[in-house]
């Protein structure tokens, strides 16, 4: 038994703890792990790791003075991004993308062993929320109307409608990138105050609604289908009237041809009448004067 504690104060004292701590940062941010300690020693080795592969991304040998790290892994994903203190061997990622979320591990080894675990979420900023009214909605009635919040392309966040500081309903996204929309129905003379939110661990989004706006968008439905029942009975007009214009010219056609074949029976039964021809004795005394 007392081999055991022993061991156990052993080990405490040779590992100080093992320690995890999360962080969320937005894109484009910069973010520092950091060793807490003040100052790293001569014969101190530290080593980043990153993912559940323990990637090596950065090391530190002070005796030997290297301080390095590993931009190309992982396809280039920390380029240029990676920066080491060499006084305390925090570890700083700049310009931060999504692709950085994950585990990041510390081990110190000098005089003591010191580990620490960094679990960093990386947000995209939150886009911009598009309340609507929703027309086709089948529970709207004369007194209220149907409403939709939506939101395109988010992960790790929650989309919920408040009112005034009340949560009446929610619907939360995973990892992968989805689009959400909640829907709610309001009165048409509601006084109360209703915001969508949408928010993650770094912020929110919140879109107030304004009912007198959004819910007379399609109140009077009335009004299109009186605009329905005047186009069609125009367009009835019009088909009447190009009707009776297209009668009157074809039967003016008609009267043209039937005259037209008039004219050919009167020309066909018309025969000219022949003359008698004149004898010669007439045709030389014809010019000459008669006596008186």
């Amino acid at each position: 038994m007392f081999h055991m504690f022993f061991l156990f104060c052993l080990c405490w004292c040779r590992l100080t703890g093992v320690f995890g701590e999360s962080m969320s940062v937005m894109v484009g941010d910069s973010v520092t792990l950091k060793t807490d300690v003040t100052e790293i020693h001569e014969d101190d080795d530290i080593l980043w790791t990153f993912g559940e592969e323990n990637t090596l991304i950065a090391k530190i040998n002070k005796d030997k003075q290297i301080f390095y790290t590993y931009d190309n892994v992982l396809n280039g994903r920390f380029k240029d991004r990676l920066k080491l203190d060499d006084q305390t061997g925090s570890l700083t990622i700049t310009n931060i993308r999504t692709e950085h979320t994950g585990v990041y591990d510390l081990e110190l080894n000098g005089l003591k062993l010191t580990s620490k675990t960094f679990n960093v979420s990386v947000h995209a900023p939150l886009p911009i929320l598009d309340i609507t009214r929703d027309c086709s909605s089948s529970s709207s009635s004369s007194s209220s109307c149907s409403l939709l919040c939506s939101v395109l392309n988010v992960s790790n966040v929650t989309l919920s409608w408040y009112k005034g500081i009340s949560v009446l309903s929610s619907i939360s996204a995973s990892e992968l990138s989805i689009s959400l929309s909640l829907p709610l129905e309001v009165e048409y003379q509601d006084k109360n105050t209703y915001s969508c939110v949408l928010n993650n661990p770094i912020g929110n989004q919140t879109t107030h609604l304004d009912i007198n706006t959004l819910c007379h968008t399609c109140a009077n439905q009335s009004l299109p289908l009186m605009y329905i029942v005047l186009i069609s009975a125009a367009a009835g007009s019009l088909m009447i009237v190009v009707i009776v214009l297209m009668c009157c010219i074809c039967k003016k056609c008609r009267k043209t041809v039937q005259r037209q074949e008039e004219v050919r029976t009167e020309s066909a039964l018309w025969k000219p009448t022949k003359q008698k021809p004149k004898s010669k004795k007439d045709a030389v005394y014809e010019n000459i004067p008669k006596k008186r």
